[in-house]
């Protein structure tokens, strides 16, 4: 790209957020209401996942399950992968492709601002030449990558809720636990 493109010049900004405690039907009736395929799961202002039209699909529906029964926390994608207004949507790209992601929610301050979505990017023709190539990495998942990301949910080590959370041995750690590792 000639100039840098940023995540937040075509993030969108009008996010539905649901409870963990929301049923998986409450949810899709939602998500039908407001025409998109995806809400965030937020616990105390803090998303923990996401909850997409596929995961609906794979975990509920050819589950045989009742989505009234379901509750989001249950079959939810967590934790979620997130990125910050301020990079490049080349980056963006980098890390959805990395992760074999379609949506990535944005945050700044500690709190969720917009989200990016495939087709959000796939609408910028100019730039699709250079999408297919970062998107021909999809599925590749790196370990080294994924140490170098910062992610949004539960730490996997004192369940504290945190929205910086790193990749540890292959465990989500805070940053309090990441210490304490460095000293035992």
């Amino acid at each position: 790209m000639n100039k840098d493109v940023l995540v937040k010049e075509i993030m969108k900004t009008n996010l539905v957020v649901v409870q963990p405690f929301t049923t998986v039907f409450e949810a899709a009736r939602i998500m039908k209401e407001n025409k998109i395929g995806d809400v965030i799961i937020s616990e105390i202002n803090h998303p923990i996942g996401i909850l997409t039209e596929s995961d609906i699909i794979k975990k509920v529906v050819c589950e045989g399950k009742n989505a009234q029964d379901v509750l989001v926390e249950e079959v939810m994608s967590s934790p979620i992968i997130i990125t910050e207004p301020y990079i490049s949507l080349q980056e963006a790209l980098k890390i959805m492709g990395k992760c074999n992601i379609r949506r990535l929610p944005v945050i700044e301050n500690n709190e969720l601002v917009g989200i990016i979505t495939q087709r959000d990017i796939s609408s910028l023709s100019p730039v699709l030449t250079e999408i297919a190539h970062e998107w021909s990495g999809i599925g590749t998942k790196d370990e080294e990558y994924l140490q170098s990301q910062t992610f949004s949910g539960k730490c996997e080590d004192c369940n504290t809720l945190s929205t910086s959370l790193k990749s540890v041995d292959g465990r989500l750690l805070c940053d309090d636990c990441i210490d304490g590792l460095k000293y035992e």
